[in-house]
């Protein structure tokens, strides 16, 4: 589900609201407001300013990081949101909604979430699973990221990387958090652990960002295909010259420090520009753009034009 942001006093007040309201009112909430800012309160979400909204945050997992005989709570919370434009999907006939629903295959009559269960095909039958059955599987890893050792973070390649999470401490973790956080940046290395989220076991990496500590999932090594089936050129067929021209390209391009903010999400903002152009009825032209396909004879041509282009926007 998207996130929901609203004027901060707005939701301030329903936040006051739903905690001093008596039990019928709340039965009231959670029924006219399934989806509403209340109900996700209720939850344990908390909020914080982005470019000017009211955005909640929900922790996705609870437990604690287990390091040696020292167990901190955590909470985990998702680090990215998406820049891409919410579009919905309309009948290009009225423009209407179009509403999907969970069907029963046998029945063909819609079925609410609260109806649904998990099931595994057994021998021709369903073996039915709850949510005590997943914790079940392997107990403390639904409860706890245990960490088995501690390594360089340039020794994990970034192929076996991940989405990431925040780390946040829950009540009575925070020193035993900060700790942790200090004693991984004064060392220099992660932390490689496993854990259980959603019915998976999950790999991954406990570091230090900025001043907090982040998780990042990790692909197994048994998840990445192998390259032998990818046709790729033999190191021998690289002329000398061409790579000496190469590495020169590359150093020029090569800034005395990454500035990771100057990269911004230039589609979004111009296909919101095409959007806001149609809604007040202005044509849109469509820019022509040509590929051109280098011959391989070419290449030594083409790396000297582009060190020149280079040395000209410098």
């Amino acid at each position: 589900m998207p996130p929901i942001s609203a004027p901060a006093p707005i939701l301030l007040f329903c936040k006051l609201l739903f905690i001093n309201a008596t039990p019928l009112l709340k039965t009231a909430v959670d029924r006219f407001a399934d989806i509403a800012i209340v109900k996700q309160m209720r939850r344990g979400i908390v909020f914080y300013s982005n470019s000017g909204k009211t955005v909640f945050m929900r922790a996705i997992w609870s437990g604690a990081i287990g390091f040696g005989l020292v167990n901190i709570p955590v909470k985990l919370f998702s680090a990215v949101e998406s820049s891409s434009l919410d579009l919905d999907m309309l009948d290009k006939r009225n423009h209407a909604n179009i509403r999907f629903e969970r069907i029963n295959a046998e029945t063909g009559k819609p079925v609410k979430w609260e109806d649904i269960v998990k099931g595994y095909k057994y021998k021709n039958n369903y073996v039915m699973l709850t949510e005590e059955d997943f914790e079940k599987a392997s107990p403390e890893k639904s409860k706890v990221i245990g960490i088995d050792e501690f390594v360089k973070i340039e020794d994990i390649d970034s192929v076996f990387y991940d989405s990431f999470y925040y780390v946040e401490p829950s009540k009575g973790g925070e020193r035993a958090y900060a700790l942790l956080r200090e004693a991984l940046k004064e060392s220099g290395k992660a932390a490689i652990g496993t854990f259980v989220l959603r019915a998976r076991e999950h790999l991954c990496m406990i570091r230090p960002f900025e001043n907090i500590i982040i998780l990042m999932k990790l692909r197994f090594a048994e998840e990445l295909r192998s390259t032998k089936d990818i046709t790729v050129p033999a190191k021998t067929s690289v002329k000398p010259a061409e790579l000496k021209m190469a590495l020169s390209l590359i150093q020029q391009l090569t800034p005395k420090k990454f500035n990771i903010d100057k990269y911004k999400d230039k589609y979004t903002a111009s296909l919101l520009k095409i959007i806001q152009a149609k809604a007040k009825g202005k044509p849109v032209a469509k820019p022509k753009l040509t590929v051109v396909h280098g011959k391989a004879k070419d290449i030594m041509s083409q790396l000297k034009a582009s060190i020149g282009r280079t040395k000209k926007a410098s």
